[in-house]
């Protein structure tokens, strides 16, 4: 996949620090794709896209919700709306037609109940990425060495704890994806 447009627009558009977070995210997500058996090159397509979105403001995100027809609970919600905007933008845009690409970075933030290798990759790789740093970090990045799934769930965890503990909107494709990963990590059935 030629990935050459989405360079330059981050290049142009994005600030230095969320250069280098999307760096960081493509080189965790890649090395994650070789521990998990998942396509590389998938991996950092859909790491560029991630966040293509992140650094504008709400009132362009805003415009976005309207105009690409996105729930209302996405108006002023940055950090839940951005991911949603740069699946479409990319599918519409750049011409990505892989599903399996569209949503890893449409639910990087949130997860989501049965979530692909590719989609857990990504939304592990956005936690752990170099430039992070949070209480627990540390341990999160010592689990998705070891197993993908328990990180996710993990993260998940930590994520609705947080998010409850600030008094801010659960989207409840997070507590789906927590859910999921609680249910079938104790049957095995993870995929």
């Amino acid at each position: 996949m030629n990935t050459d447009s989405i360079s330059s627009y981050i290049e142009k558009n994005l600030s230095e620090k969320r250069k280098k977070h999307i760096e960081g995210v493509r080189k965790t997500a890649v090395c994650l794709a070789e521990r998990y058996g998942v396509d590389r090159e998938k991996a950092d397509t859909a790491a560029l896209f991630h966040d293509m979105f992140r650094g504008v403001s709400a009132d362009v995100l805003n415009y976005y919700v309207k105009h690409l027809g996105l729930d209302s609970k996405y108006l002023d919600n940055v950090n839940l709306a951005h991911g949603k905007i740069a699946a479409i933008i990319m599918e519409r845009d750049y011409g990505v037609k892989d599903r399996d690409i569209i949503n890893a970075v449409s639910y990087h933030t949130t997860g989501r109940a049965a979530m692909s290798t590719l989609e857990k990759v990504i939304y592990i790789a956005d936690a752990i990425e170099p430039g992070r740093s949070y209480p627990g970090v540390d341990e999160l990045r010592k689990a998705a060495g070891e197993d993908l799934d328990r990180a996710c769930l993990l993260s998940l965890t930590r994520t609705i704890d947080y998010v409850k503990s600030q008094g801010r909107f659960l989207d409840e494709d997070t507590l789906r994806a927590r859910d999921y990963l609680e249910a079938n990590i104790v049957r095995g059935e993870t995929e």
